[in-house]
């Protein structure tokens, strides 16, 4: 974390790479994050200063050099010349050692106490270069993860075993459990399960999938929306694999005919998580996915969503109405749970009360009322929702609308002068109506609840470490009908791939939305059940804009590649 920020500030405003538009930007973002955020960092999410050309300046300032560690590779006598416990501590990176001299890598060449104490820790002559923050992460992630070298440990241990050491697949429950307790049975495939699930995490996974297939086990991550294939286990470990995995999420072991759901709850770097576990038999054995989940409360703001400014005002006019309907649609994986849960983050105040019904509960909110669905006692959605009327709530969300009964008491519940939120699963905005009214609620009673209807994707970001400048090509402008005045104006990016990104050229995800706002007009339409065709022409008449849009408009910034966006959109095209 850069220390001296008043200085760096002054720099920066000398050297014209600052406004003071930006640096009142930059101070309200830290006063949105209480504080968490410097001033610098708020600078740089906002995307006022480029990080790298700010360290460039700064390394110059103190007479030292920038070393960019996208494709370096650091020799194996450096990384172990340096403990695990300093880099991390002090988020330095050693890079080259020569004769008597190590050099590392730092983020902010303003902190001369830093390289002071690791020399006198180390005790030898100590250089430094500047390199940004997230390649320093990175680095410390590849050549001192734990995790990582957890997955090889554990592999190189089995390998290392003779035959009649592997461990036995255990049919009975009660004993497999007991060995669990007690630490015996197969130590090295515990800890072979454990580290997969930890490095999935480490990388910011959002599944585990576990794969058998005719002649060896497939092992993937789901990272940033894509599919990604890990070092995995041989063949022969499959069932031991399995058996592992149903051990830690209270499955029946012995049954391998019949699909099973599972949790199971860890603790990884100071942080509980939930997976959520589902097993199906296959041709070749049990196919199992684990959904990684923090436990922790998520603190999401509507900023971090990724809104332009006029969705945003859309958007905060909406959340901020007294009672209705604001429903959020899109496929499984496109993130509307956690749209729903930065909204009720930001209206969550001392003075409303705000109850949820899910299935699962996703994630902890602070301060709101979360209620879990539990078909096994009859705590349906319909029933929930019921329930939590008495409770004399402000605002309600429900996780999703699954059948007309939960529809009904949702606008009912609306009508009354409450606040709903919910899902549903359509392609886009406008077909959210008529998909109401298919479940079978009269349209007088869809045209006087609802409100408004979002539909959203997640589209991956293009890496900031190794973006590049790209044109379009020209398949991507026919199938995009991209205009003169677009092409003109725009400002496309690709990664080339990097240690950052795991060369895919991208780095975290970001939404695109469709904000469908009921206005008198189109309320006449629902009432005379108009298909979903002629209300979305009247919406994008009224100024709706599209998917489609909102994705060329974050492209043309650099923020995504026109290949997600047609690929996402792709049931868009007009």
């Amino acid at each position: 974390m850069l220390q001296n920020c008043d200085f760096i500030l002054e720099l920066l405003q000398e050297n014209g790479m600052l406004t003071e538009e930006q640096i009142a930007d930059g101070w309200k973002r830290v006063a949105e994050t209480n504080g968490e955020t410097n001033i610098i960092q708020a600078l740089v999410q906002l995307n006022h200063i480029d990080e790298l050309e700010m360290l460039q300046m700064l390394a110059q300032q103190y007479g030292m050099e920038t070393l960019d560690l996208a494709s370096y590779k650091i020799p194996k006598e450096v990384i172990e010349a340096v403990p695990a416990d300093i880099v991390k501590q002090y988020h330095i990176i050693p890079v080259m050692k020569h004769d008597d001299i190590l050099t590392i890598a730092i983020g902010d060449p303003t902190d001369m106490s830093t390289l002071d104490t690791i020399r006198y820790v180390l005790k030898c002559d100590v250089d430094a270069v500047v390199s940004p923050q997230v390649q320093i992460q990175s680095m410390i992630d590849r050549y001192y993860s734990d995790f990582e070298k957890g997955v090889d440990s554990a592999l190189s241990e089995i390998q290392e075993l003779d035959d009649d050491e592997l461990p036995q697949q255990m049919d009975d429950e009660e004993s497999a459990l007991n060995a669990d307790e007690t630490g015996e049975g197969d130590a090295p495939i515990i800890r072979l399960v454990t580290a997969i699930i930890v490095e999935a995490y480490k990388l910011h996974a959002s599944d585990i999938h576990m794969e058998p297939l005719e002649k060896r086990y497939r092992i993937r991550y789901r990272i940033d929306g894509a599919l990604r294939e890990v070092d995995a286990p041989p063949k022969y470990l499959q069932t031991n694999v399995t058996s592992r995995i149903k051990i830690m999420s209270r499955l029946d072991i012995s049954e391998k005919r019949l699909p099973q759901d599972g949790r199971i709850q860890m603790r990884v770097s100071g942080c509980d998580i939930d997976l959520r576990v589902s097993t199906i038999p296959t041709t070749h054995g049990e196919s199992i996915v684990m959904r990684i989940l923090e436990k922790a409360s998520i603190q999401l703001e509507i900023p971090q969503l990724g809104f332009y400014a006029d969705d945003q005002k859309k958007i905060n006019q909406i959340i901020n109405m007294p009672d209705g309907v604001f429903l959020v649609t899109g496929p499984t994986g496109s993130g509307k749970t956690t749209s729903l849960y930065a909204f009720l983050n930001t209206i969550n105040l001392p003075n409303r009360k705000i109850i949820t019904v899910e299935d699962p509960v996703e994630y902890q909110l602070a301060g709101i009322n979360q209620v879990q669905v539990n078909n096994l006692a009859d705590m349906t959605f319909a029933n929930a929702l019921r329930a939590m009327l008495r409770q004399a709530p402000n605002i309600i969300m429900v996780g999703e609308i699954r059948d007309a009964e939960t529809a009904e008491i949702a606008i009912n519940a609306s009508l009354t002068g409450h606040l709903v939120f919910s899902t549903l699963h359509t392609n886009d905005a406008p077909s959210a109506v008529t998909r109401m009214i298919d479940m079978g609620v009269a349209p007088f009673l869809v045209s006087s609840a609802v409100r408004a209807i979002m539909a959203q994707r997640l589209v991956r970001r293009v890496c900031k470490n190794c973006a590049e400048p790209v044109k379009p090509t020209r398949e991507e402008i026919r199938l995009l009908k991209l205009k003169d005045k677009f092409l003109d104006t725009c400002t496309l990016m690709q990664g080339r791939g990097c240690s950052v990104c795991g060369g895919t050229g991208y780095k975290g995800r970001v939404g695109i939305y469709e904000i469908f706002q009921v206005g008198e007009d189109i309320q006449h339409l629902i009432y005379k059940k108009s298909s979903a065709d002629i209300i979305r022409a009247a919406a994008r008449k009224a100024g709706m804009i599209t998917l489609r849009e909102d994705g060329l408009r974050k492209a043309a910034t650099g923020l995504t590649t026109l290949n997600e966006i047609l690929v996402t959109t792709m049931g868009d095209a007009e």
